[in-house]
C-alpha cells in the first residue's frame, strides 16, 4: 500500500507542535519574570494562554506560515517567524479588546511573550529542521526508487532530485533510449527499458520515477506493468513544469485531470478573504457615505452633475462591471481624453496618466503659466475618490486587495501576457499601488507586479499590502 505524504498544514504538524511548545515556554518565562510565580493558579491567565495558542494555530493554518519550512534559509525563517508572531499578537489584542479585559492583563507579560516567542520560535524551528534533514540523510529505511530517464536530461534531473527529494534513495537508472552510459552521478544504469519490469520484479523497488514521453510505447508498457505489480509510478510532467506553473490532480466531471495554473487558493482561504472584504467593505462604505454627504455638495458647486462617477471596467476573467468613484473630473472628461493622449505619461497607451490633468475639477493653467488646482485634485491626492469602490467590494465585483481593473479601451489593447492581470478579482489596492502607484509609468512593470502578486498570493501578503496602502495614503505617496 502506497503511503501518500500529508498535504497542507498537516504536512508540518511537528513544527506546529514545537511552535506551540515555544509559545508555552515564552508565556511561562514572561509571566514568571513579571509576577515571580507560575500562571497555572490564575484562571484569567490560563484562559489567555489557551486563546493565544488557539489563535497562533489558526494563523499558522490560514496564513500558511510553515510553507516550505524545510527549504527556507535563516533570513527567510526569521521573517516568517516574526510575521506569524506579530499577526497572532494583533489578533490576540483584538480578542482582549473585544472581551473588555485590557486592564486585567499585564502588558509586560504580553509584550515579553511576543518577543520571546519570536526568539524561541526561530531557534526551535532551526534546531528541529537540522534534526529532520540530518535524519533523512542518515536514514537507512529510505524507499528504493528506480529512475527511468531521458538520456538528454538525466544528469540535470538526478541532481534536482537529490537536492529536493526526501525519503527516497535512487538505487538505479533506466534510460528511455539506447546509450553508452554505465552510470550517472555515481548511480548505475541497471538495465535496458525492455528489461525494466523484470528488474523491478527481481529487486526491492518501492517506487518508479519516470521522466520520458508517455507516448513512447516502451514507457507506456512499463507503467502498465508497474500497475499490475502495484508499484507506484511518479510521472514527471516536464513540459508543463518548465513554465513555473502550479500543478495538481483533480476530478472534473468524473475524469482525472492534471490542472496547471499560475497559482491557486483553497476554498477556506478564499472564504476568509471574502469575509475580510465584507468587513472592510462595510467600514469603507460607511466612510464613503459620510464623504458623499460632506464633499458631495462641494463637487456639485464646482462642477454641476452627479456626485458619483461610474465607469465600465473589466474584472475577473474579462467580466464587465460598473466601478464607482467620487467624481473628481468634469463631465466631459472621457470625451477630452482623446485630445490629451499626446500628453499621456504611459507612452504605449495601455493606461492613461498625466502630470497635470486639466479634466480634473478646479485644475486650470493661468496665462502666466501658473497651474491652479481645486477640489478635484484634493480628492485625488488624498485618494478620497476611491472610497465608493467599497460598494463594489460589498457587491463582490472587487476585493480590498487585487489587481487594478482596466478600462474597456485599455483592455482591448491587451496581449496574451497582459491577460494574466484578470485572473484574480480586481482590488481597490494591490502590489502595484504600494510599489510606486503613479510613479510607475511602464505598463509592463505594472503587469509584472500584478503577475507577481497572483503568483505569490497569500492572506499574509494581502494584509501586508493593506498596511502599506494605509501608510501610502496617509503620506500622500503617489496618489493617483
Amino acid at each position: 500500500m502506497y503511503k501518500r505524504n500529508a498535504r497542507g498544514w498537516t504536512k508540518h504538524l511537528d513544527f506546529i507542535i514545537i511552535d506551540e511548545i515555544a509559545l508555552h515556554i515564552s508565556f511561562l518565562i514572561a509571566f514568571m519574570l513579571r509576577h515571580a510565580e507560575l500562571p497555572y493558579g490564575r484562571e484569567l491567565y490560563v484562559n489567555l494562554f489557551v486563546t493565544m495558542a488557539f489563535i497562533d494555530v489558526l494563523v499558522i493554518i490560514f496564513f500558511n506560515t510553515m510553507h516550505n519550512v524545510l527549504k527556507r534559509g535563516y533570513l527567510k525563517e526569521v521573517s516568517m517567524t516574526a510575521q506569524q508572531c506579530l499577526i497572532s499578537f494583533a489578533f490576540i489584542n483584538v480578542y482582549v479588546f473585544s472581551v473588555q479585559a485590557g486592564t486585567s492583563y499585564s502588558r509586560i507579560v504580553m509584550y515579553l511573550t511576543l518577543i520571546l516567542h519570536i526568539l524561541f520560535g526561530f531557534a526551535t524551528r532551526i534546531l528541529w529542521k537540522k534534526y529532520i534533514l540530518n535524519k533523512y540523510k542518515t536514514d537507512s529505511n529510505k524507499s528504493n526508487m528506480l529512475a527511468v530517464l531521458d538520456p538528454d536530461t538525466a544528469e540535470g534531473l538526478i541532481k534536482r532530485l537529490y537536492d529536493g527529494m526526501i525519503g527516497y534513495n535512487i538505487v538505479g537508472i533506466v534510460l528511455g533510449s539506447d546509450g553508452d552510459l554505465t552510470e550517472i552521478n555515481g548511480i548505475p544504469i541497471v538495465c535496458e527499458l525492455d528489461d525494466a519490469a523484470e528488474y523491478i520484479m527481481s529487486n526491492p523497488i518501492d517506487a518508479v520515477y519516470v521522466d520520458c514521453p508517455i507516448s513512447d510505447s516502451g514507457i507506456s508498457r512499463l507503467m502498465d506493468e508497474c500497475f499490475q505489480m502495484a508499484v507506484p509510478v511518479h510521472y514527471h510532467v516536464s513540459e508543463l513544469k518548465k513554465y513555473g506553473m502550479s500543478q495538481f490532480v483533480e476530478k472534473i466531471g468524473g475524469t482525472t485531470c492534471l490542472t496547471t495554473t499560475l497559482n491557486y487558493a483553497s476554498s477556506s482561504k478564499l472564504l476568509i478573504k471574502r469575509i475580510i472584504d465584507i468587513l472592510g467593505g462595510l467600514v469603507g462604505s460607511l466612510v464613503a457615505l459620510i464623504l458623499i454627504i460632506i464633499i458631495g455638495p462641494v463637487i456639485k458647486i464646482a462642477s454641476p452633475g452627479p456626485i458619483l462617477y461610474s465607469q465600465e471596467r473589466i474584472g475577473l476573467n474579462g467580466k464587465r462591471f460598473k466601478m464607482y468613484k467620487l467624481r473628481s473630473m468634469y463631465m466631459d472628461a472621457d470625451k477630452r481624453k482623446a485630445e490629451l493622449m499626446e500628453q499621456n505619461r504611459i507612452k504605449d497607451g495601455m493606461m492613461f496618466k498625466m502630470e497635470f490633468d486639466p479634466r480634473v475639477i478646479g485644475n486650470k493653467e493661468l496665462p502666466d503659466g501658473t497651474k491652479k488646482t481645486g477640489v478635484g485634485e484634493f480628492i485625488r491626492r488624498t485618494s478620497l475618490d476611491e472610497f465608493p469602490q467599497f460598494f463594489n467590494v460589498l457587491a463582490g465585483h472587487m476585493s480590498l486587495v487585487g489587481t487594478r481593473p482596466p478600462t474597456v479601451d485599455e483592455w482591448e489593447k491587451y496581449e496574451y501576457r497582459h491577460r494574466a492581470r484578470l485572473s484574480c478579482k480586481p482590488g481597490i489596492t494591490g502590489l502595484w499601488q504600494v510599489s510606486g502607484r503613479s510613479e510607475i509609468t511602464d505598463f509592463e512593470q505594472v503587469v509584472e507586479l500584478d503577475t507577481q502578486y497572483i503568483s505569490n498570493w497569500s492572506l499574509g501578503l494581502d494584509i501586508k499590502i493593506l498596511f502599506k496602502t494605509i501608510s501610502a495614503v496617509l503620506g500622500h505617496k503617489g496618489a493617483m
